[in-house]
């Protein structure tokens, strides 16, 4: 596995699916910045009002996954899911079917969000439920505080930057903030 954190602004992203774990997905991608297109046949009434205007009932056909660059398929049956995974990395489409290792490009990690603080936790797809229990953990090692600690540090760099200071002496000077305030155990 090689960790990627990925800019949902500048590649387009579609999610297919319907149920609780494509809720899920929606709202962890839309957490990230993304504004996916969502496909559902038939979706149930929880997904559809989340999706909202984004929503287009139906599966996507050949050119709309040309779109794309990633899909995340969940909730549909098994048969179409694994069409709809050939169908997308046939025109070059990086897939996530969730929890069916074989058909998956990649895996979504364990995600702890503070601001702009992303820390990911993944097992390769091999246990989900020890990817939670290690987030579960650094959700209390890393409280909500460090969105504002990362905005503190952020506008730190950009002034000794503007200052014209190395990248060396902004890495102490951070590492010295982050050491006074006691920030890191």
């Amino acid at each position: 596995m090689i960790p990627v954190a990925l800019d949902p602004a500048r590649v387009p992203i579609a999610l297919v699916g319907n149920g609780p774990l494509a809720a899920r997905r929606l709202s962890q991608l839309r957490e990230g910045g993304g504004d996916p297109l969502v496909y559902s046949p038939e979706p149930d009434a929880e997904f559809a009002a989340l999706a909202g205007d984004r929503l287009v009932r139906a599966l996507p056909f050949t050119a709309e996954l040309d779109a794309v660059r990633v899909l995340f398929v969940m909730g549909l049956e098994p048969a179409v899911e694994k069409s709809l995974a050939e169908l997308a990395r046939s025109r070059g489409v990086l897939v996530n079917v969730e929890d069916v290792i074989p058909l998956c490009d990649f895996h979504s990690p364990s995600v702890v969000r503070r601001g702009d603080l992303l820390l990911t936790i993944s097992t390769g797809g091999r246990s989900p439920t020890l990817a939670s229990l290690v987030r579960q953990r650094l959700e209390t090692l890393f409280p909500e505080s460090w969105g504002d600690r990362i905005r503190v540090i952020a506008a730190l760099r950009d002034r000794l930057r503007g200052e014209g200071a190395s990248m060396s002496a902004v890495a102490k000077a951070t590492k010295d903030l982050i050491a006074r305030e006691g920030w890191l155990p």
